[in-house]
């Protein structure tokens, strides 16, 4: 009401009519779906400019060579590119979230204080046709092209719940990748941008610690719980509203999408100097590859003539030997140097370079990433391609 007195001392002329047949949800409600539309087409290009970085990452590095992880336990190799694609894979359903979500909005229009439009419809002497047409002009004027035919007071807070989801849901991707981040890094595999004045530690200069993943991961906990919130919202809604929804929503929509633009803005950052280190990569590879070789050694045994069983047997009792020495001596592993030494093995020495050659053991890869980069990625780097280079310029941050 101090907003209509207020309108109505500068305005006189209109001021007889000011909110008249309106409710307070006439304003807010269609305000705040007006900021939401705004919020999300500022958001979705930041993620683009995530995912047009992210594949760069991918493709320079879609054919290094990296040990794979299940259960966080040494598996099968991948490429640096390939993981690259998994975290890229979970950007894209955010954007299609996100891009579904600002498609479905509508906007509420002119219901009147329990949706009925009643009091339009005495206003134009129950003309029903222009309390519709001054329902699709209202929408159109703000903006937008469909409207709820159908709301409460409100317009239902689920559609708060969908697009709190969608924000949710990149949470839960940029939390996964900055912790896959933050893990290489402490394997001295992959690092995050690190300013060369930057202090990674108080007390012990030498560190360098993944702050920008940390931040980002932190961010997004923030966001993935806000999803809570909404839905819980939605839930208490009794009939045609309730005002439980207003407090909480004043702060939930808000921190949400503050919340994505600090995260979107600091996970740009740190795809724009990712660090890779091949040498470690190699250097951890040696130390279990010669275990991932042992079915390949047994293969080019027996193509040589050599007995299946016979060979097995053999390489089971050099393993356990190897893995005694890297776990109980901390030693490095010395299976191929044992596999050397052993008479049996001769047929096949000459091989056994190549049967170590860790860019064997990556299967398609490099060409699934090839190929997910121009199937999927690059049509969404199309599409926001007129406003991207307004928000992909490099990103500084206060460290």
């Amino acid at each position: 009401m101090a907003h209509v007195h207020t309108l109505a001392e500068r305005c006189s002329l209109a001021a007889p009519i000011i909110h008249l047949g309106a409710t307070s949800c006439y304003v807010g409600d269609n305000t705040d779906l007006i900021v939401i539309k705004h919020g999300l087409e500022l958001l979705l290009p930041r993620v683009a400019a995530v995912i047009k970085q992210l594949a760069k990452f991918a493709e320079e590095y879609k054919s290094l060579p990296i040990l794979g992880f299940t259960h966080f336990q040494p598996a099968q190799l991948t490429t640096v590119g390939k993981r690259a694609c998994l975290w890229l894979s979970d950007l894209l359903m955010d954007e299609r979230a996100l891009s579904r979500a600002k498609d479905d909005l509508r906007f509420r229009g002119v219901k009147g204080t329990t949706g009925t439009q009643a009091s339009f419809l005495q206003l134009f002497k129950g003309d029903t046709s222009k309390v519709r047409a001054l329902d699709e002009r209202v929408a159109q004027l703000a903006g937008f092209d469909k409207r709820y035919l159908v709301t409460g007071q409100t317009y239902s807070r689920k559609v708060d719940l969908e697009v709190i989801s969608a924000l949710s849901g990149l949470g839960a991707t940029v939390h996964k990748m900055c912790s896959d981040i933050r893990l290489l890094a402490s394997r001295k595999e992959l690092e995050e941008p690190f300013e060369a004045t930057q202090i990674g530690s108080s007390a012990m200069p030498y560190k360098r610690n993944p702050m920008r993943s940390e931040r980002c991961c932190a961010l997004a906990r923030h966001l993935i719980t806000l999803h809570a919130n909404a839905a819980n919202t939605h839930a208490v809604q009794w009939l045609e509203r309730t005002l439980d929804d207003s407090a909480n929503r004043r702060i939930t929509l808000a921190e949400a999408f503050l919340t994505a633009d600090a995260t979107l803005l600091t996970l740009l950052n740190i795809c724009q100097g990712l660090v890779v280190y091949p040498k470690v990569i190699g250097r951890h590879i040696a130390q279990e590859l010669p275990f991932m070789a042992t079915e390949n050694i047994i293969m080019a045994m027996v193509q040589n003539g050599g007995d299946r069983q016979v060979c097995h047997e053999k390489i089971r009792v050099l393993s356990h030997e190897a893995g005694a020495q890297v776990k109980q001596q901390g030693k490095d592993n010395d299976l191929i140097d044992r596999v050397k030494n052993d008479p049996y093995f001769a047929p096949i020495l000459s091989q056994l370079d190549s049967i170590l050659d860790a860019s064997t053991f990556i299967g398609r890869a490099p060409d699934q990433v090839s190929e997910f980069i121009e199937e999927e990625v690059n049509p969404i780097i199309v599409k926001y391609a007129d406003i991207l280079s307004k928000v992909e310029k490099p990103v500084t941050l206060n460290i």
